[in-house]
């Protein structure tokens, strides 16, 4: 029998390299999302994350399904840094509840009405102004959907999340998608558009997009979260 003592085993070097190369774009996603977390989430810890996605990724990606695997990865590696942010919560016990009261009251307007409610009819409902609601949203996309223990509260996280189809770029389903956005955004605000275009589009964090439009970094964050969460309604109140 042959000594196999010494026997190391080859290195897949196509996935190796498919990881390596894609780093900068798991770099790009952590940039982008660690913006919307609190300070004390550390961004390695988030590229760790997220680095459990891109190897997922390319162990599954099939090369013959004929799309690049950035397009494939980009899911896969921001799925896996949501999957453990849900499994933690940042939000105080009193910030929690207010998420949870407009969490409900989501709900409620949505099942009485069949669509779901401005922020306007947020502030109407809850008796309180539109500012406080936008900056319970704010709460509330931060955490994810770390504060979501039932079915109530899953509205509220849709019409917070990322509205983009993530199918791949040539289906019909991304088109449609595509087409729905646009119209969305045109109805935004000019402010909201502006922020929406900016971050989306040219692809700017939000603190240089803070230096264009010339405010705080956190007044854009609520701001993004703001157009998020009346492009989903626009869209149907699904991402």
């Amino acid at each position: 029998m042959a000594d196999l003592s010494g026997y190391v085993r080859p290195v897949n070097v196509d996935r190796e390299k498919l990881i390596l190369e894609h780093v900068p774009l798991l770099r790009h996603i952590v940039g982008r999302m660690a913006l919307d977390l609190p300070a004390s989430v550390d961004r390695e810890d988030l590229a760790g994350y997220g680095m459990l996605g891109l190897i997922a990724a390319a162990d599954s990606f099939d090369v013959e399904r004929g799309l690049k695997f950035s397009t494939y990865a980009f899911p896969k590696i921001r799925g896996a840094i949501l999957d453990e942010l849900r499994r933690q919560d940042f939000l105080p016990r009193g910030r929690r509840e207010k998420v949870r009261e407009v969490e409900r009251a989501v709900a409620r307007i949505s099942q009485k009405n069949g669509v779901p409610p401005s922020t306007e009819d947020l502030a109407k409902e809850l008796e309180v102004s539109v500012e406080e609601i936008e900056e319970v949203l704010l709460s509330a996309k931060t955490a994810g959907r770390t504060t979501i223990e039932d079915s109530e509260g899953e509205g509220l996280a849709n019409m917070l999340t990322d509205p983009r189809c993530d199918s791949p770029h040539d289906s019909a389903e991304f088109q449609e998608s595509k087409e729905r956005l646009e119209r969305a955004i045109h109805n935004l605000s000019d402010q909201d558009k502006l922020v929406v275009t900016l971050y989306y589009a040219e692809d700017l964090m939000l603190r240089e997009i803070a230096e264009v439009i010339g405010v705080t970094e956190s007044r854009v964050s609520q701001i993004h979260t703001r157009a998020l969460y009346r492009l989903n309604r626009e869209l149907g109140g699904s991402a």
